[in-house]
């Protein structure tokens, strides 16, 4: 049983230095690429290292800010955001919440990149590039909340616009029913009125019966003759 851990001891021991020294040359190659602008190919190399050490602190924050430049700042934040508090380094810890803040920056996120400068500057306080950047994410947070203030406003005038417009309209509507209806009790009908149509109804009505007859009776003179 000892022989066979110190088997697997030795061949751990001899198969380690192999995987780092892949780790290393695939993140110097990832490094090649990126300062030539080949971001894409800078991405795989990185992940690929990543696929070997995943605690690679070096590989993560490579990958975070080449994913940056690719303008994939979700990812970007999320990378350094996972790096943030795992290296006791207090100046690689300002650099990793740096580009945090950059990337919440770009993503317009701008309460989340205040947050990330301020822990920036408490792990070195003298940084001049996070102090200005802090200070640029606060004005654009302002002006962002102004717009959103002002949009709003406009979004609550807009309703009582429109609830004006469909009270205006209901007012309309109202006084062209009350027009239509005041024809129609203008044209109430005295009682002398009254009688006088319903006397010319009956005389109508008698003229119609006495043509009837007429009628009638024509009809039975030129009647048609039985065919014996």
């Amino acid at each position: 049983m000892k022989a066979s851990l110190i088997s697997l001891l030795l061949l751990f021991m001899l198969t380690f230095p192999a995987f780092a020294q892949k780790e290393n040359a695939l993140l110097r190659k990832g490094n090649s690429q990126y300062d030539k602008g080949n971001f894409k190919e800078a991405e795989k190399d990185y992940r690929k290292a990543l696929e070997i050490n995943k605690e690679s602190v070096k590989g993560q924050f490579n990958l975070g800010t080449t994913v940056y430049q690719e303008k994939n700042f979700d990812e970007s934040a999320k990378l350094y955001g996972e790096l943030a508090g795992k290296n006791q380094d207090r100046d690689i810890q300002a650099k990793i919440y740096h580009n945090e803040g950059n990337s919440f920056l770009e993503a317009k996120q701008y309460d989340k990149s205040i947050l990330a400068y301020k822990n920036s500057l408490m792990n070195n306080p003298s940084d001049l590039d996070t102090k200005y950047n802090l200070e640029y994410a606060k004005m654009m947070l302002k002006k962002q909340q102004d717009q959103q203030k002002k949009d709003q406003d406009k979004k609550n005038k807009d309703k009582q616009d429109q609830k004006k417009d469909k009270k205006d309209q209901n007012k309309d509507q109202q006084k062209k029913d009350q027009q239509k209806q005041q024809p129609q009790d203008q044209k109430k009908l005295s009682k002398e009125d009254a009688n006088r149509m319903l006397e010319a109804l009956k005389n109508d009505e008698k003229k119609t019966m006495q043509k009837v007859k007429k009628e009638k009776a024509k009809v039975q003179v030129t009647g048609i003759d039985k065919d014996w």
